[in-house]
């Protein structure tokens, strides 16, 4: 377990500043990405490179941290986001090249613990009776001001007829990681979490873990996007197609991430 409190530990960490998952003297273009999709994008890196036998840097933060750092003249060549904020931000400002692309769709996911809400079709019915029943003491959200996944929790509480009893009992976390290891720590006993961070910590094994359809959240949108950024070459490029291939979006799904509506069927590898 200690591995994997250290794991989510981590991710806070790279809310405030950027991390190179690769040494910064390897080759290829530097991509930027959102610290929640980490495991898959190494994995398709790792990947892409037994393919082609090129290679990219990454290099992982929270999406505003770096779309900051792009328009203050960060070096990044590709930027995926976990959200399409942050990318049309870029593109209204001119910091961009081509035209976004979806490349999965945010799987907002309900934690409990063992026995608290039990085997249901209809997870959020079950936690409003439990909040009305009073057995719910902590319930944990990211900050639905700043983070995507906080907003579609709170969408779903409202939309549930709940974001009332729940804010008796909220705390809200300053990220989506850090949501995630107080659910991992204990300290509460309902989570609204990031599917791919909660697989990333396990938390299927210490709790219940349930995916939360896109229904639940009106109005709040999760789609992922990535966008080529100025200084994109041609191996920048070829990078970008192949994360749109079938190949990707099978990684991108093992990782917890949903796919995009539209893939092109010439991009399979």
């Amino acid at each position: 377990m200690r591995n994997w409190r250290t794991c989510i530990a981590v991710l806070f960490f790279w809310s405030t500043g950027p991390f190179y998952s690769v040494p910064a003297f390897a080759n290829g273009p530097i991509v930027a990405a959102a610290a929640s999709i980490r495991p898959a994008l190494e994995e398709l890196s790792a990947r892409y490179n037994q393919v082609t036998g090129q290679s990219v840097r990454l290099v992982f933060g929270s999406s505003g941290t770096l779309a900051n750092q792009i328009v203050n003249g960060a070096p990044y060549a590709l930027f995926l986001s976990a959200n399409t904020a942050y990318v049309q931000w870029l593109v209204d400002l001119g910091f961009t090249q081509g035209v976004p692309v979806t490349y999965a769709s945010g799987v907002l996911a309900l934690y409990s613990r063992p026995g608290l809400l039990g085997q249901t079709e209809n997870p959020l019915l079950a936690l409003g009776n439990a909040l009305e029943g009073g057995t719910i003491k902590r319930l944990v959200i990211a900050n639905p001001e700043y983070a995507p996944y906080g907003s579609a929790a709170r969408a779903a509480l409202e939309h549930a007829g709940t974001w009332v009893q729940a804010k008796q009992v909220l705390l809200v976390a300053a990220n989506a990681g850090q949501a995630v290891q107080y659910a991992l720590e204990g300290d509460v006993d309902v989570a609204f979490v990031p599917m791919p961070l909660a697989r990333l910590a396990e938390l299927q094994k210490t709790g219940h873990l349930q995916a939360l359809p896109s229904e639940a959240f009106p109005n709040v949108e999760l789609d992922q996007q990535m966008v080529l950024l100025p200084d994109a070459d041609q191996k920048t490029q070829e990078f970008f197609a192949y994360l749109q291939s079938i190949d990707s979006r099978e990684i991108f799904s093992r990782h917890g991430l949903g796919a995009p509506a539209l893939i092109s069927p010439n991009l399979q590898h």
